[in-house]
């Protein structure tokens, strides 16, 4: 069993930075995919950025160039930089993994908050 934990959100005026982490607790396997999402209210979750065990990354048109995803395998997290923040950008973020061993397992973090001022 995984557990995922979410922390490094909260309120930032536009321009400003964030960065997001998202601890893991248990065993990944090798093969896996981080993903940040993200959903603000009234609207549907979406993928913001990913990142695979190969060290592929891709992002929402969104936050090219201004979000970096990276990963610890030593310490199993993974980070979101986020950089000159817009208020569209508030939401809730959440992490996900997914990793295979015979079958795809996914796992959620809690969520945490980002809201950016204007």
């Amino acid at each position: 069993q995984v557990q995922l934990v979410e922390s490094g959100g909260g309120l930032v005026q536009a321009g400003g930075s964030l960065r997001l982490s998202c601890a893991a607790s248990g065993s990944i396997f090798s093969i896996n995919t981080i993903g940040w999402y993200r959903q603000a209210p009234g609207k549907q979750r979406e993928l913001v950025a990913a990142i695979t065990s190969g060290g592929t990354t891709n992002y929402a048109d969104s936050v090219k160039g201004r979000f970096t995803m990276s990963r610890d395998n030593a310490k199993n997290t993974w980070y979101l930089q986020m950089n000159n923040l817009k208020p569209e950008d508030t939401a809730v973020y959440s992490c996900n993994l997914k990793h295979y061993d015979r079958t795809w397992y996914f796992y959620w973090g809690q969520g945490t908050h980002v809201t950016v001022s204007s």
